[in-house]
This record gives structure tokens, sequence and C-alpha cells, in this order.
């Protein structure tokens, strides 16, 4: 153990992404001395015309936490694309579905929003909370718990010490192998292949999804005219698309969307990641606790997996100041397990359902194909059970932690 004094503080969150700074915020402006540490330094500013290809789509629930922790405003200095209506179909049948917000007396479903967007955002609002400190970019070295305490121990000596530590670190998480907790979960042979394209014909607000049995390929919408695109196919697939010049790619994809925009007209540069569904066999320990894809990795098809990650946020944040009014240990188990209990149920039926969604609309079996054409038409025809998958991909349901909830909702109590 280093001799060295260190740097005490309540909460010490390893990983500021998108999670952990929002963890960060969701802290702000209590009597809790934070800590945020991560490998880099994020973007704060970037040429206006350029687009981040990494994007991800909002619930309602997921705006009001972040309205909550103070960056939502921030995000839509940058930019923020709400979208009104979604559309689905199966690519190997005549199964449709369309879902509207104006059904449900809604201004719309959700957001689409760069990744680059929200933590740009996130850390401009923790350089304004007195009580957050950031140590970015640096590299912790080593971990140590003792006496009911954390030790953090960082590059060049220095070293910080907290009741809490947080991993907000991914799903390769570092901190969740130092912990020794293992994970549980399975390779999808699936790439999501990314990029953001301007079409032929407006998106409309709407975000489009076709299914194949290869994997779904969806345009979600962005401003002035622009989409992202989550493109699911096999890693052999990927890396022949990834190796095709920018025209015939941007031919390819049209034509795996059956036209529906027309033409791609413009393209930017392309990304890919291979896809896992992953669950960590426990999210807590005596002065840990696992948050966003450091606690469990989903597949993207319905976009869940940034906002159960800020539902884990706004839940630990929710549970420790709780804890910390009460003048409750925020490391201990019997206060953590209350987290633990809160998310994972929900964690895991999402998890599930996404995985089922997967297995559903890649079968080719005919009498798989027959029912789940079926299913997508008899849902468009039932308005009650349109309206209610609308309201759960929300994020409306459930036990919604105090952050989740509408800001007047919340003020009222």
């Amino acid at each position: 153990m280093s001799g060295k004094q260190a740097t005490a503080y309540d909460v010490i969150v390893c990983g500021g992404g998108m999670v952990g700074a929002a963890l960060a915020a969701a802290l702000g402006d209590s009597p809790l001395r934070v800590a945020v540490i991560d490998l880099q330094k994020p973007r704060l500013r970037w040429p206006r015309e350029s687009w981040g290809i990494r994007t991800c789509a909002l619930t309602r629930a997921s705006q009001h936490i972040l309205e909550n922790v103070g960056a939502w405003e921030k995000m839509a200095a940058y930019r923020v694309h709400p979208y009104q209506e979604m559309h689905v179909w199966d690519g190997t049948g005549s199964g449709t579905v369309h879902f509207s917000a104006a059904d449900v007396g809604e201004p719309n479903l959700g957001h689409i929003v760069e990744n680059r967007v929200i933590q740009a955002a996130l850390f401009k609002r923790l350089g304004e909370l007195s009580n957050v400190d950031l140590y970015c970019p640096v590299r912790v070295e080593r971990l140590e718990w003792q006496k009911g305490k954390v030790d953090v121990h960082l590059e060049k000596g220095a070293r910080l010490q907290g009741s809490l530590l947080v991993g907000a670190d991914g799903r390769d998480s570092w901190v969740r192998r130092q912990a020794g907790i293992t994970t549980q979960g399975w390779e999808y042979d699936q790439t999501a292949v990314i990029t953001v394209v301007k079409t032929e014909r407006h998106h409309r607000d709407t975000a489009w999804q076709r299914f194949t049995p290869e994997g779904p390929l969806a345009f979600l919408p962005l401003g002035e005219g622009h989409s992202s695109i989550v493109w699911s196919v096999s890693p052999e697939h990927a890396r022949a698309l990834l190796a095709l010049e920018e025209d015939t790619f941007m031919e390819e994809l049209a034509q795996s969307f059956e036209g529906v925009l027309g033409k791609v007209t413009w393209m930017a540069e392309r990304g890919a990641f291979p896809l896992r569904l992953q669950h960590a066999r426990r999210y807590i320990r005596p002065g840990l606790a696992l948050v966003g894809d450091a606690a469990h990795a989903i597949h993207p098809l319905a976009g869940q997996g940034v906002n159960l990650g800020l539902a884990d946020a706004a839940t630990l944040a929710e549970v420790v100041l709780d804890a910390a009014r009460r003048k409750r240990d925020i490391g201990s188990l019997a206060v953590l397990r209350r987290y633990e209990r809160w998310r994972k149920s929900d964690n895991i039926a999402m998890m599930a359902a996404m995985d089922g969604f997967k297995r559903l609309f890649g079968s080719e079996l005919p009498p798989v194909r027959l029912a789940r054409n079926a299913g997508l038409t008899l849902t468009d025809m039932l308005p009650p059970l349109k309206n209610g998958f609308i309201h759960h991909a929300m994020g409306m349901t459930g036990h919604l932690p105090r952050l989740a909830q509408a800001p007047r909702c919340r003020a009222e109590g």
C-alpha cells in the first residue's frame, strides 16, 4: 500500500462514458464527494457538419433522467432529433407494424442522439458541480478493498479512497474483473455495421427497421435529413461491407433496405462492433456496484442498451442518496442489495425479450416465418396491444426511479 495520502471521496466512478457521467451528475449538488475517472478526455467540440456514427435511441424515461440531472438543455444546444413514428417489417414476408406517437397522445416516441453529444453535455454539466472532481485522462493501476473502504491507485502514484466504487467501464469492464465478478452469456455471431447517411427521400422523422434472417437493418432519423444506420450482419458479411468502395456500399445498403428511402446519396465513415449478450452474475459486492454495460450487454435491435444503463445510474443514485440521508454506509451490502434487486429483474426481462426477438426474426423455418408475420400484422390491428408496446418501449412502465419521472412529477414528490 502506498504511503501517499489518499484523496477522500464518497463515490468513485470508474468510467466516464454516458452512464458513468450520468451517475456522477445524478449525485451532483449533494453532500457526497464524487470522483470520475476515465482513460480518455471527452471531446466537447467538433465541426458542425460532422456526424458521430455511434448513436442511441433515447426513451422518454432517459430524456427525463437527462433533464433532471441538468444535461438535456446542453444536449439540445448540440443537436437531438425526435422521431414521431416507427415502421417495422419482416423482409421475408408481409408482416408489418406501424407505431405513432399521436396514437398515445405523445409529442414523439423518443430521440435519436449521437453518443458524443450525450457525453459532452454530461461532462459540461459535471464541470458545473462543486462536489464532482474529474480525473481524465488517467489510468487506474490497481484496486484495494479494506476496512469498509476502497483504495484506487492511479498512475504516477496518486491514490483516491472512497466508500463506494462504481464500475461504469463498459462490457469488457476491468473493474468487474478485478472484483472477481464473472459473467454469463454468448456471442451472437453478428456484427453491427454503423454509419450515418443521407438519402434521396426524407426519413419523415420515422425510425425504420427491416428484419432479415441475417439480422435487423435500421435507419434512425437524425437532423437535416440524415439517418443513423445500424446493420446487423454476419462477421464475414461485415468485413466484406467494410471493404467495399463507398459507392458500392451505398448501393448495397439501399438495396438491402428495399429502396424505401431511395438512393443513399452521402455517407460518413463506417464502423463496426461485434454483438453479444452478457450479464454479470452479481451487480454488487461490499464497496462496489456495476452499472451499464459493465453489468449487462444486449442486442441493439431495439436500442435499449444505453437506456438500461441510464436507468441503472438513476436507480443507484437514488439508493445511495437515500442511504446517505439516513446516515447509512453507502457501500454496505444492505444498501447495495436494494439497487441490485431493483435493476436486475428489469434488465433480465429486457435481455430475454431482445434475445427472443433476435431469434424469432432470425429463423427461416416456414412455421416461424408465418407466425411472426401474423404476429406483426395482428399487433398492428389491435390498438390497445400496440399502444401498450409503445408505452413500454418509451420506458414509462414499471417501478421508475425518481429521476426517470417527468420533472414536474418529481418536484411534486
